[in-house]
């Protein structure tokens, strides 16, 4: 683990419990608009989240509070995707660091819904 995951871990409001099992996430705000897929960043009890280039489409449909609908892709390509909502979170502009300039988007996963699909397959 990097030092900067080292001390976001220390950071955080609770213990991680999801398992870091996702390299990926796709998702697309309607049927017109384009599909994002970004690499997995940060995964947390009930976050995760993804780095987005200071000039990326995705930024221009990405709203704190947004609900989307999103495919996980699983580490190991023997599983399958699962499909999950999250809310957008925080929209944050690192200013520092390896990624300065990037932005960093968390999302709360909806335990509730990604409980109840688990349970389902």
């Amino acid at each position: 683990m990097k030092t900067s995951e080292k001390k976001a871990a220390r950071n955080r409001s609770e213990p991680r419990t999801l398992p870091d099992q996702y390299s990926s996430v796709e998702f697309s705000i309607s049927k017109q608009d384009p599909i994002f897929q970004f690499r997995v960043r940060d995964v947390s009890a009930s976050g995760i989240g993804i780095l987005l280039n200071s000039g990326s489409k995705a930024l221009e449909y990405l709203k704190v509070g947004r609900v989307l609908q999103m495919k996980y892709n699983p580490e190991d390509p023997k599983d399958s995707p699962k499909e999950m909502k999250a809310e957008i979170r925080h929209i944050t502009l690192l200013k520092e660091g390896r990624y300065r300039g990037q932005y960093l988007v968390g999302f709360s996963i909806d335990i509730e819904s990604t409980d109840n699909k688990l349970k389902k397959t």
